[in-house]
């Protein structure tokens, strides 16, 4: 014998309904011996209490809600069923609304809706969706048989809630089906007294009808037909990559229920539990899909690997309840007084308060308890009535509320044989910035539960879900505010590599939010390469950075990396709001790395309190490893001497050609050509200044510890007054024609010492300066060509021979690939 159920969604329509009964045709054609017990129509039980509600309050309209109901069921009736099986329904169902509309009626006169009267009404929703499908399933040619669960469940008077007498219960229902061969429609939900009176089970009352009928009829399996794969490793509306588990036990069955998990009712496992009969989590909607088997060892039909897998895994679900809220008691007066705790359970159990969690410090000093935000002052007021006399002698403190928390719950059986599983938890959390404001953990190690901020409820689940359930796959999600040269170059290099990230690196980016100048989109589900420019364009989302970042903070995704491919000051000037809502930052920008010393050890402090990463590798050499060089040399405890560095690619050009051997044409035709190939800004006197390479080395400085201020940088002038105060840029060139002698003669000089002109940055003894200087043939300077950036460090380990990074240090790619590069290594440390 199996008993299957089938709750609300999968009797929703006759369309679904024909669904349903499909699946029973299947395992009638198959021979298998089965009785299936039935929810109300989905929705109809919330319209019945609706129906009673407007009688209770007087209001008129409650016979056109009645009529709805009535209307609904007897479409229902006419849509599913043939002439020769309709009529006796049709009668059977006016009986019904007949009943129905006279107890509703009363309720109207008398005003009232008592808990006995509530429990007839809704009862209704059962027995017309039963009194249908089962017709219907004659009709399919499934030989069926209607029962009224009030014949055979016997209760306790406790409408609305019901204590089922099993003994009784028991007995009724093994004599009902000895002498009734035919398939079984049951009604769910619904039960009756000793003498009668109709009553209701409760909260997924169906699924407990079915767990009652199974267990009496030493059921084969009982299964759960609904509207999902089984049970999830998590809500799926909270956690996209939630999936099915094949396999779970009573005790974490019971456990994800008991936190938030929807799918089962935990009184439901109970007659389960107690006969070994197995649960079954199915979808309507996906008959073929095996869904979860809930039992004592795992089902027949999984493979070895399967279980393999199913052993391997510490935990089987996260689950959580959205809004509780804490209530602590403490103060010196509770230090090794016995009794403490007992006082406080019985007068939350006189209150009738329902304690969702439990923790108490070794040190005896406190007791925190978790309750539902309805139940927290009845709560609070009868911790205070109870230690009355310790408040008025000052020996604990006035309890306190804290709300807008919400538990989070990481379930399974293995944990308890697994080192490391609350590491792995908090590691999880405090790398997204989730605070935990209490923990809770049994002995049995069954369930580990942490008390988060309701809002980064969905943020927690997502980094544990992915701490154990994705560790092989990490998502990081993206933030990108420019999107000119780099901003593209980017997105098509992550576009390219996306296949290599996720199979070498096991990691997937997805680009949830963007914003040019103008206007800004987002999509949690994550932007596509060949759409994104469009839907940017079209967006209707102007931006800003104070609405981005609203926006960041309110999907408060775990893993998430803003990107700034501008050099604006209107979006680094809110570097400071990103750190600290703990979203990592990766940029090519250098304003606010060189801004003020101390707004940078501010970021800094920021990014390092939140546990997120600030990166701007890009700031110096583009692509080249400069700073991470310096921070590896300093971390492994050497000590820098001295920096010297070619950071422009466009002096680098400029210098380059002018001292190369072959070379005839003047300093300004030099600088001519490397403003035509789109190398200079197009004032070329803003590269000239040297204002770009101050920013660079004022960066490198600090990051080699100096507390230096950009004023603390001397740039040396290298450009005669008169082009420095030519007042456009044609005038500009007409002065450094006329004063090409001066270049040339510098050159003379430099080639007469047997050496090359430079533009160097130049670190040492605390001092930061940029010069034009002069290298021989024994300097790494000498040989640079083209637009190469080139740094040498001088170090206590690399004295004799320094290090040497040289490499394109300007260009959309290379600049665009050491942001990727950062993104990825910053999605390695989350």
């Amino acid at each position: 014998m199996k008993v299957l159920k089938f709750g609300g969604t999968s009797v929703g329509s006759p369309d679904t309904i024909r669904q349903l009964i499909q699946i029973l045709k299947s395992y009638h054609r198959r021979g298998e011996r089965f009785s299936v017990v039935f929810s109300a129509f989905s929705k109809v039980t919330d319209a019945l209490l609706e129906l009673a509600r407007l009688a209770s309050e007087g209001n008129p309209q409650f016979n056109e809600q009645f009529e709805r109901i009535k209307a609904r069921h007897f479409a229902a009736a006419e849509e599913l069923l043939q002439t020769e099986y309709i009529e006796p329904i049709l009668q059977k169902l006016a009986e019904h609304f007949e009943a129905l509309h006279d107890v509703v009626q009363g309720i109207y006169l008398l005003r009232e809706a008592s808990p006995r009267s509530l429990d007839f009404v809704v009862s209704f929703g059962e027995r017309n969706s039963t009194l249908i499908i089962a017709q219907a399933m004659t009709q399919a040619g499934i030989p069926t048989q209607y029962l009224d669960a009030r014949l055979v469940i016997r209760t306790d008077h406790q409408f609305g809630s019901a204590k089922v007498d099993f003994d009784a219960t028991n007995q009724l229902l093994r004599e009902y089906y000895a002498s009734h061969p035919q398939v079984q429609a049951v009604t769910g939900f619904i039960g009756s007294t000793s003498d009668g009176l109709t009553t209701t089970l409760g909260r997924g009352g169906s699924d407990y009808t079915a767990a009652i009928v199974g267990a009496a009829l030493d059921a084969q399996v009982i299964e759960i037909w609904t509207d999902v794969n089984g049970v999830l490793t998590a809500d799926p509306r909270r956690v996209k990559k939630a999936f099915t588990l094949p396999y779970m036990t009573y005790r974490e069955a019971m456990e994800m229920s008991h936190f938030g998990a929807k799918v089962i009712y935990p009184p439901t496992i109970l007659p389960a539990l107690a006969k070994h009969i197995p649960l079954v989590i199915r979808n309507t909607f996906n008959p073929d899909f095996e869904g979860t088997w809930i039992g004592l060892t795992p089902p027949p039909g999984l493979s070895n690997e399967q279980i393999k897998n199913l052993a391997a895994s510490p935990i089987k679900g996260i689950s959580s309840i959205n809004q509780i809220c804490l209530l602590t008691l403490q103060g010196s007066g509770l230090f090794g007084v016995p009794g403490v705790a007992a006082r406080l359970f019985g007068a939350m159990a006189r209150a009738k308060v329902n304690i969702v969690i439990i923790t108490q410090g070794s040190s005896e000093a406190s007791i925190t308890i978790a309750v539902s935000p309805a139940q927290a002052d009845t709560a609070k007021h009868s911790i205070e009535k109870e230690f009355e006399y310790e408040l008025r002698m000052g020996q604990i403190e006035h309890p306190r509320i804290e709300r807008d928390l919400s538990v989070v719950a990481v379930v399974g059986e293995n944990m308890r044989y697994q080192p490391g599983i609350s590491g792995r938890i908090f590691s999880a959390l405090g790398k997204n910035g989730v605070n935990i404001v209490a923990i809770a953990q049994g002995s049995s190690e069954l369930n580990i539960s942490v008390v988060v901020p309701s809002h980064d409820e969905t943020k927690a689940l997502n980094a544990i879900h992915e701490a154990f359930f994705l560790s092989d796959v990490k998502t990081l999600n993206l933030f990108v505010v420019g999107t000119g040269l780099i901003g593209k170059t980017l997105m098509a290099q992550m576009t390219e590599n996306a296949e290599h990230l996720r199979t070498k690196r096991r990691t997937e980016l997805h680009i949830v939010g963007m914003a040019n100048s103008r206007k800004m989109i987002f999509d949690e589900g994550g932007l596509h390469a060949d759409t994104w420019q469009e839907l940017l364009e079209n967006s209707d989302k102007t931006f800003s950075m104070p609405r981005f970042i609203e926006k960041m903070e309110e999907l408060n995704l775990p893993n998430s990396i803003f990107i700034d491919n501008t050099a604006s000051t209107v979006v680094s000037d809110f570097y400071e709001q990103i750190l600290d809502a703990s979203i990592s930052i990766s940029t090519p920008n250098k304003l606010a790395a060189s801004s003020s010393y101390l707004q940078y050890i501010r970021l800094k402090t920021i990014a390092e309190k939140r546990g997120v990463q600030w990166r701007y590798e890009t700031n110096v050499g583009a692509g080249l490893p400069i700073i991470t060089t310096l921070n590896d040399l300093i971390t492994a405890g050497d000590q820098v001497l001295r920096i010297e560095g070619i950071l422009s690619g466009t002096l680098s050009f400029i210098f380059n050609r002018f001292c190369a051997p072959d070379n005839t044409a003047p300093f300004s035709a030099i600088v001519q050509e490397a403003k035509a190939l789109g190398l200079t800004e197009p004032d070329p006197r803003d590269d000239l200044s040297g204002a770009d390479v101050r920013r660079k080395l004022l960066i490198l400085s600090r990051e080699a510890g100096l507390a230096l201020e950009m004023n603390d940088v001397q740039v040396e002038n290298i450009l005669p007054a008169p082009c420095s105060e030519a007042p456009d840029v044609p005038a500009f060139f007409a002065a450094l024609e006329a004063h090409d002698d001066h270049f040339e003669q510098l050159k003379q000089q430099a080639a007469a010492q047997g050496g090359v002109l430079r533009f160097v940055a130049k670190m040492e003894n605390g001092t930061a300066s940029i010069e034009l200087k002069t290298y021989d043939q024994t300097h790494p300077f000498f040989g640079l060509s083209g637009s190469d950036n080139m740094v040498v460090f001088t170090t206590d380990r690399y004295r004799e021979r320094p290090l040497v990074v040289r490499g394109p240090g300007a260009g959309a790619a290379v600049t665009a690939a050491g942001v990727f590069a950062e993104v990825v290594a910053i999605g390695s440390t989350v």
